[in-house]
């Protein structure tokens, strides 16, 4: 085993040795070359003896001067046939110190010996360019000789991109290299006058995206990617259903928060999803505060796991806090979303810790181990109709677990303790919107006499998430059918995961305690409009090949959501899309008492029996009793 291992080490160590070698060695004859053509340019192809003499001992110094700098500067660790503007500036900033070096030395009358400044300036010109001229034609030849596509393999699709920003940009450049996608890029498509006629990485802007049938026909195009990251789900839209009606299959980049984040590259598209369509324009943060309030510092997640306890996470590590505490129940998914911040360099960062927020010793422990300064805490019981059948646990780990956690943070000085809530929460007529209600009016009571920073923050439903109805829906239409609607009038709102989230975090920036903040939710979306949209997508017909049936409203269900209830006044907050509601919540010598009761009584009173009872401090509450 260890001969084994000086062996490979031996053959690693020979190869990079080999390959350093033939780099010196290109290298130093693309500088001898330039140093030498330098002095000829300078005279006129005829250089006197002296000047022979001292261009020979100029070899012997400057040439090592400039490979020195040039590895001071990171170029020898790049690939070859990998060149790219970082790799332009890397070479750029070498030979120009080395240029700028010598400038200061011919100006020294302590070193005579130093070139003269034609021959310095000419020489930078010559060095660089033959210098970079190498190395594209190592990556030409890579890209078009030495690819992954190789002859008699399947031909590449032909398609046009839409969208001629940076990252359509990216993404061609991307297609061109990678042959091996087996996607060409022979297209642009874009609704900027300035751009048309104009080429990118050689392929050409033909025209607006509305001219998509004229251009496919140019072109022969096989499909298109859409580009467009930022573009509102209408806009979207309208490209697949202009794609869809002349016959080109349609994908999508990964949206603006993937791809900034660096989770996922420009190259990864895929199928056009309804989260796509149903996009909303992305929200613009004070990133400058969230990462203020993040870095360096110890940040806890509770319900870690879930939809959005895990872009929490996952945007938070991208702040830098010093330390990340990942608490949930579930053990899988807490384990996935581990991995996936470890994979993303933010391991180092990470504490995933298996834990119940009803386990008082526990949180105690993890409180007092991690002593964070921030807890987020998205953990909840979030099935309406699950919820309904089973109050008490609803009440038990929304209401409860909520309470006891905040008399852990104040007992613990978090300074600040923001909770997820729910636009259901709002005149509620369901078990979970109840409880979240009362979440909200215990950490308001808490707010009081507390030095933590206590506030919710209240959201439509999120896209995808595990109580949504999108994968019920992807579900039904992958089986065949039917898709279940509740009733053909019935709306929600809907967020995407990253405006949700980075709404929270904007949030925890400007709350000073008591708050509960909302976002501008847009326009409800009629959930009928959902269902076909999704068969549409599936490459189905509504109706014809996948039925729609109405099964009527569950229990605790609403023909449509609410943003405030009676008691709350709405003002606006420093950030456009953010509101904030003021309210007077019962004072804590009134709440400790009614949660004492629930605590009490949870387990033994009957459903019926305690729906009535959240009424009591939650009056608004239409309770559905069986």
């Amino acid at each position: 085993m260890v001969n084994s291992l000086k062996k490979l080490f031996l053959h690693l160590w020979q190869i990079f040795l080999a390959r350093t070698l033939l780099l010196l060695g290109t290298y130093s004859v693309i500088l001898f070359t330039s140093l030498y053509l330098a002095y000829e340019l300078r005279f006129d192809f005829d250089v006197p003896v002296d000047w022979k003499a001292l261009r020979a001992e100029n070899f012997l110094w400057i040439i090592p001067l400039q490979l020195f700098l040039l590895a001071g500067f990171g170029h020898f660790r790049g690939l070859l046939s990998y060149f790219r503007l970082p790799d332009l500036y890397r070479m750029f900033g070498a030979l120009s110190s080395a240029s700028l070096l010598l400038v200061i030395l011919r100006y020294s009358t302590e070193f005579p010996g130093s070139p003269p400044r034609g021959v310095i300036l000419a020489d930078f010109v010559f060095s660089f360019v033959f210098m970079a001229g190498f190395r594209v034609f190592l990556r030409v030849l890579r890209e078009r000789y030495f690819s992954d596509e190789s002859p008699g393999s399947r031909a590449s699709r032909r398609v046009g991109i839409v969208g001629a920003g940076d990252v359509g940009s990216t993404l061609a450049a991307d297609l061109l290299m990678r042959r091996g996608l087996r996607m060409r890029p022979v297209v642009f498509l874009d609704d900027d006058k300035h751009k048309r006629k104009m080429h990118i990485h050689g392929v050409r802007v033909a025209d607006s995206i509305d001219n998509l049938a004229a251009v496919a026909k140019s072109y022969a195009l096989d499909g298109i990617i859409i580009a467009m990251p930022t573009a509102p789900g209408r806009r979207i839209r309208e490209v697949l259903e202009n794609a869809k009606s002349i016959g080109l299959t349609a994908e999508i980049v990964p949206s603006l928060s993937q791809l900034t984040t660096g989770v996922v590259k420009a190259t990864r598209v895929r199928p056009v999803q309804i989260e796509d369509l149903l996009g909303r324009e992305p929200v613009s943060l004070d990133s400058e505060n969230i990462q203020e309030m993040i870095r360096g510092k110890s940040i806890l997640v509770t319900g870690a796991g879930g939809s959005i306890g895990s872009e929490l996470c996952r945007q938070i590590a991208v702040n830098k806090p010093k330390r990340l505490v990942m608490v949930d129940q579930s053990e899988i998914q807490l384990f996935y979303v581990e991995q996936q911040l470890i994979g993303s360099d933010h391991g180092s960062a990470v504490q995933a810790l298996i834990a119940d927020i009803l386990d008082e010793k526990r949180m105690r422990f993890i409180l007092e181990n991690y002593n964070p300064e921030v807890i987020f805490h998205a953990a909840a019981h979030k099935h309406v109709s699950m919820m309904e059948g089973q109050p008490a646990e609803a009440v038990k780990n929304n209401t409860l677990g909520t309470a006891l956690l905040a008399q852990l943070a104040i007992e613990y000085s978090v300074k600040r303790f923001v909770y997820i809530s729910t636009d259901k929460a709002v005149n509620p007529v369901s078990v979970m919107g109840a409880s979240k209600r009362l979440s909200e009016i215990y950490l308001q009571a808490c707010q009081a006499d507390s030095g933590t920073q206590f506030m919710a923050v209240r959201f439509g439903n999120v896209l995808g998430s595990s109580g949504s109805v999108i994968p019920i829906f992807r579900r039904q239409i992958s089986q065949g059918g039917p898709v279940t609607v509740t009733d053909p009038e019935v709306t929600r709102f809907f967020m995407t995961l990253s405006e949700a989230v980075g709404l929270v975090l904007q949030c925890a920036t400007q709350g000073s305690g008591g708050e509960i903040f909302v976002l501008d939710m847009g326009q409800s979306i009629k959930i009928l409009d959902l269902a076909r949209q999704m068969i549409e997508l599936s490459g189905l017909e509504p109706d014809v090949d996948i039925e729609i049936t109405f099964i009527g409203l569950r229990p605790g269900e609403k023909l449509f959501e609410e943003i405030q209830h009676v008691g709350e006044t709405l003002e606006e907050t420093r950030h456009p899309r953010i509101f904030r509601f003021i309210c007077s919540p019962p004072p804590m010598d009134e709440v400790q008492p009614f949660f004492q009761e629930l605590q009490d009584n949870l387990q033994t009173v009957e459903g019926n029996q305690l729906k009535k009872m959240l009424k009591k401090l939650v009056p608004e509450y239409t309770p559905f009793l069986d």
